[in-house]
């Protein structure tokens, strides 16, 4: 249970730092709020990857089986809504917003590079942190940090399909939910993208998130830079687009009109007296 010990008090670590950090950003003014995903892809990138680590060498180090994984990973999901109420994390939320108009382009690709740059961070985060070697598990992690296993495990075009399904699931429930209350939200979103992630294991891990992608797999040496940017980036820029266009009939950014659905009243509009009616 040490290795357990050590993965709690590294998720409370990053959690909390993370919570200071949303806090104190959150006051500042509204333009430099795209800081705030800075924060936020950075405690959903620390926390996955200690999740992979517990993962990959957790049964064989700590006696922490799947289970305990995939448990993690649920309940690290779920404190990271809860903590980072309004910020995604993920570039292709914010893209989305981008398509509906209700961002503008440079605010968009502010958040982007954010997003990036947090799960940057985050990855160095933890590879100091494994280097500690506090446990059995986080000292073979760190004998693993060179030679990663690619979280793509199959073919790029099977990627891109994955990655695209799995997105388009996601920001479907995404837009049907936008309205409604976060305690049905918060644990709607936090199971579904446990499923995709525990779906997609043996195709691409179903990250459904470009700046997560990039700290989990982009490192690891079995695949180019631009095979791993087309399965992470373009896969799930396709399901997002493809969502958009079947909850709203169109993408608001290219399109003025609903190119699915009609619009009708949803009430008979009585028709006028005619002059045979008005003589009786």
């Amino acid at each position: 249970m040490s290795g357990l010990n050590a993965s709690m008090g590294y998720f409370l670590a990053v959690i909390g730092t993370s919570a200071v950090g949303r806090v104190i950003l959150g006051r500042w003014r509204p333009r430099w709020t795209f800081l705030t995903e800075f924060v936020a892809a950075f405690a959903l990138a620390a926390c996955r990857l200690e999740v992979d680590t517990i993962a990959e060498v957790g049964q064989f180090a700590g006696a922490l089986g799947p289970d305990v994984a995939i448990t993690m990973l649920f309940i690290s999901i779920t404190v990271h809504a809860v903590v980072m109420q309004g910020v995604s994390g993920n570039p292709s939320v914010s893209l989305m917003g981008l398509l509906m108009k209700d961002t503008g382009a440079r605010a968009a690709l502010l958040c982007v590079a954010a997003q990036i740059l947090g799960a940057y961070v985050a990855l160095l985060v933890a590879g100091k942190y494994w280097q500690m070697e506090f446990t059995d598990m986080h000292m073979i992690k760190n004998l693993m940090m060179s030679e990663c296993s690619t979280s793509l495990r199959v073919s790029a075009l099977q990627g891109v399909l994955t990655e695209a399904l799995g997105a388009l699931t996601f920001h479907l429930v995404y837009l049907v939910l936008n309205n409604r209350t976060q305690l049905l939200r918060i644990p709607i979103f936090a199971a579904l993208l446990t499923f995709i992630a525990y779906a997609g294991n043996n195709y691409t891990s179903g990250y459904v998130n470009p700046s997560l992608a990039f700290a989990m797999t982009f490192p690891c040496p079995e695949h180019t830079f631009l095979v791993y940017s087309v399965v992470y980036w373009l896969g799930p820029l396709i399901g997002m687009t493809l969502a958009l266009f079947l909850y709203m009939g169109n993408i608001p950014l290219l399109f003025s009109r609903n190119l699915l659905y009609s619009k009708k009243t949803r009430f008979r509009v009585p028709k006028g007296k005619t002059a045979e009616d008005k003589s009786s």
